[in-house]
């Protein structure tokens, strides 16, 4: 699906002898049923949806109880948040440098700084933590993460020029890739990008961009969606088709609905396709990856229910009950202080109570030894959670550390999507921010090209690493010993302390500079 050419022109060749390959919408839809019918194969619609259902606490949804009580202990959400929050923790930096390797690379020094500011202020404008937050939490809800990035060329940014970079959160259910059994992005043939918009919101857009076929926009109807509950009568399904031409490499995209046109191909002006693609666990030729909560709802359903059953059974038989005999005691009644009347015999014989059924032990026992097993599978242990007495602290920091190490592979997956989105993000500073005003290191401003980045992507290497505080208090500590010591100046001191702990430390620079030039001048 390389090289697609303008809508309604014919595609040479193709996997089929014989197949109409012209980039219609018809086309479009046609890839789309395609993908839809992938995701169906591997029953991942019903899983999205019985794991989004059991993470929210609707853990009964479809299930005939028969008078059985319907509790809900959901361990999972807790599990799952403890999971994401541990591997999300860590605030994210992204440094560029250039490859030591390379020769002629000592003239990218200030390249590569003026990137890795750039791109600092990139992931602020975005919020990148709250990005990667639910990025995480869809890949273990869901099995896959998704970042879909584009330009926004209103987007205030505070400069005299427009435009910026925005990134959301796509579900892993809108996405298709063209082929399937491969979870890399940038190897995809084409990629398809599902999503729902008002009727008239996108019959203005295509009426903006000239389609000529604008008016035949419509909303989805019952053949469109058979079976989907969420659908409304003011929406249609908008597809978002992108591929990558063979000869420049640049990726284009067309925006079509299942009859009618709202963008005609146009290039994107990237050559990386913008989307950043996470699986919580790795399913071998698929690009979809297996959800942790997928593997622990068996174990929710047995909580749920040995909880209803012993409840059930403490309902049923847990207050005494009292036995009379009805030929000496016409009607019995529970009235405190009430006299009951029995005619002849020996009262004694007349009624007695018994004694409620005791439940097994053993039935706690499993209910716990499940949440215990299931909890520490997960590494959501009592010392994890800081649920122990702080006897011994070194102890109890390594086995934080650890019952962390599970997650430790889904935590460099992420880290390596960071690596990824701020590749792409390269790629957008290179293609649309220009000429644009920088601070140089020395303080002065200057015109800068970020279009450099396009003829040096190779040339640099970015790397992603936690900034956690303790880092920045220890480097600043030996900072500190340096300059007591000595072994560096106030000048070498500031440059190199952290960004946000002295207040214009820049201003500060220039003004011992210029304090010691006064100075060198009078003494001449």
């Amino acid at each position: 699906m390389e090289g697609f050419p303008p809508v309604g022109t014919s595609v040479p060749g193709g996997p089929r002898d014989g197949e109409d390959r012209r980039l219609t919408p018809e086309t479009v839809w046609t890839l789309y049923d395609r993908g839809k019918a992938f995701k169906e194969a591997i029953g991942l619609y019903e899983t999205v949806n019985t794991n989004e259902n059991f993470f929210i606490g609707k853990q009964w949804e479809g299930v005939q109880s028969n008078g059985l009580p319907t509790p809900v202990f959901n361990i999972l959400k807790r599990d799952v948040c403890f999971v994401v929050s541990s591997i999300t923790s860590d605030n994210l930096t992204v440094r560029a440098a250039p490859l030591a390797a390379t020769a002629g690379t000592r003239g990218l020094a200030e390249p590569a700084r003026i990137l890795s500011e750039e791109l600092e202020s990139v992931f602020e404008h975005v919020r990148l933590p709250a990005l990667l937050r639910e990025l995480a939490r869809d890949a273990a809800v869901r099995g896959d993460g998704c970042i879909y990035t584009w330009w926004d060329p209103e987007l205030k940014n505070g400069t005299p020029v427009d435009g910026g970079i925005r990134s959301e959160v796509i579900p892993n259910t809108r996405v298709h890739f063209g082929n399937p059994n491969d979870r890399r992005v940038q190897n995809q043939p084409y990629i398809l990008v599902e999503s729902r918009e008002l009727v008239e919101e996108l019959r203005e857009q295509a009426y903006e961009n000239g389609s000529p076929d604008w008016d035949a926009i419509t909303a989805d109807d019952d053949n469109t969606h058979p079976g989907d509950e969420r659908r409304t009568d003011d929406k249609v399904t908008k597809l978002l088709l992108m591929w990558r031409d063979r000869d420049s490499g640049e990726i284009w995209g067309t925006v079509c609905t299942r009859n009618a046109q709202v963008k005609a191909p146009f290039p994107m002006g990237v050559r990386l396709y913008p989307l950043t693609w996470l699986n919580w666990d790795y399913v071998a030729d698929c690009c979809h990856g297996q959800a942790m909560l997928t593997g622990l709802i068996p174990n929710q359903i047995f909580i749920n229910k040995m909880w209803a059953m012993s409840m059930l059974s403490l309902m049923t038989t847990a207050y005494p009950k009292i036995v009379y005999d009805r030929t000496r005691i016409p009607k019995w009644t529970n009235q405190v202080g009430q006299a009951i009347g029995v005619t002849g015999g020996d009262v004694s014989t007349a009624a007695r109570s018994i004694s409620p059924a005791a439940i097994s032990p053993q039935v706690t026992q499993f209910i716990e030894a499940a949440i215990d097993q299931t909890n520490r599978n997960l590494g959501t242990t009592n010392a994890a959670l800081g649920d122990v007495r702080p006897d011994n602290t070194s102890a109890i920091i390594a086995l934080q550390r650890a019952a962390a190490t599970p997650s430790e592979i889904t935590k460099q997956n992420l880290q390596q999507c960071v690596e990824e989105l701020a590749r792409i993000y390269m790629e957008f500073l290179a293609s649309f921010y220009g000429l644009r005003a920088v601070d140089r290191e020395d303080g002065t401003a200057a015109l800068f090209d970020f279009g450099v980045f396009r003829d040096l992507p190779m040339a640099l290497k970015i790397d992603v690493g936690a900034s956690a505080y303790y880092s920045e208090i220890a480097s600043i500590q030996t900072l500190d010993n340096l300059l007591s010591q000595g072994r560096i100046d106030i000048i070498q001191y500031l440059e190199r302390v952290p960004d946000g702990y002295i207040t214009d430390r820049r201003g500060l620079i220039d003004e011992i500079k210029k304090t010691r030039e006064e100075t060198a001048t009078d003494g001449k």
